[in-house]
């Protein structure tokens, strides 16, 4: 397959199921070659069968991205597969609850904090390893819109995701000069498997949610691995730490 990523080695966090999986296609269609994390191993093995039948050079790794050992072993697993790791996406993120701050429990803070932004720092803590040892590469993080002005009962997860923004301007200053380009897209809302599923249990929800653009849609999955595969490609070969928002215009409405 040819493409703007022809022939780069990839590898996709969450890469099977909702927003990740558009990505790993969409990174796929670009002729890269994607090993696929996830902890869902029916979907993540689906979906790598169905691509690799159709010509694709994928494949699947169980990942619990929250643990380091697990994480450098994962990347190392890549780099023997395929020789190199040149870019990334960091997309596994869970949320842990909602609610107001002062019943927010501390242990349910913590996890969120730990599956939101720690495991994003893990997993460049080791691709970061890797592409400084070939020369240098490309990074994606995935972060949300509930990070630029906040969300009132999803605290936590907010603060995890104004960290991840942070944490990819920091170490996109630290690695510029060394060859290693760091952004992140911040989703609006996106039409998911997870989201169709809440529209069902909170029917009143799905229409307040589809005015929050000032394009009056959800967005698709797809439209966020556009911006991910065009972030990690040589056409944005002279931008690094931005922060680029997919969400139809909900980042600068009044």
């Amino acid at each position: 397959m040819s493409g703007e990523l022809h022939n780069k080695v990839a590898l996709v966090t969450g890469g099977a199921t909702g927003i990740g999986r558009a990505i790993t296609e969409e990174l796929v269609r670009q002729g890269a070659k994607v090993a696929v994390l996830d902890i869902n191993d029916d979907a993540g093995q689906s979906l790598v069968s169905e691509l690799n039948a159709s010509g694709a050079d994928t494949f699947y790794l169980h990942c619990d991205v929250s643990k380091e050992d697990v994480v450098k072993a994962a990347v190392n697993a890549v780099t023997a597969h395929f020789g190199r790791l040149d870019i990334a996406c960091n997309n596994a993120a869970v949320s842990r609850g909602n609610g107001p701050i002062h019943e927010f429990s501390r242990e349910v803070f913590d996890q969120t904090l730990e599956l939101c932004l720690t495991n994003t720092w893990l997993c460049m803590k080791y691709e970061i390893a890797a592409m400084l040892a070939q020369g240098g590469g490309a990074i994606v993080n995935i972060s949300s819109n509930a990070s630029l002005r906040g969300q009132a009962f999803n605290t936590a997860y907010a603060t995890a995701k104004g960290g991840v923004n942070i944490l990819t301007k920091s170490a996109s200053t630290e690695y510029a000069a060394k060859g290693i380009r760091i952004n992140a897209v911040s989703p609006g809302v996106i039409r998911t498997p997870g989201l169709e599923k809440y529209f069902e249990e909170q029917p009143k929800m799905a229409e307040q949610l589809r005015k929050v653009a000032p394009m009056q849609r959800l967005g698709e999955p797809a439209e966020i691995a556009n911006a991910v595969a065009f972030l990690l490609s040589e056409k944005a070969s002279f931008i690094t730490g931005q922060l680029l928002s997919v969400d139809g215009g909900g980042a600068v409405r009044g």
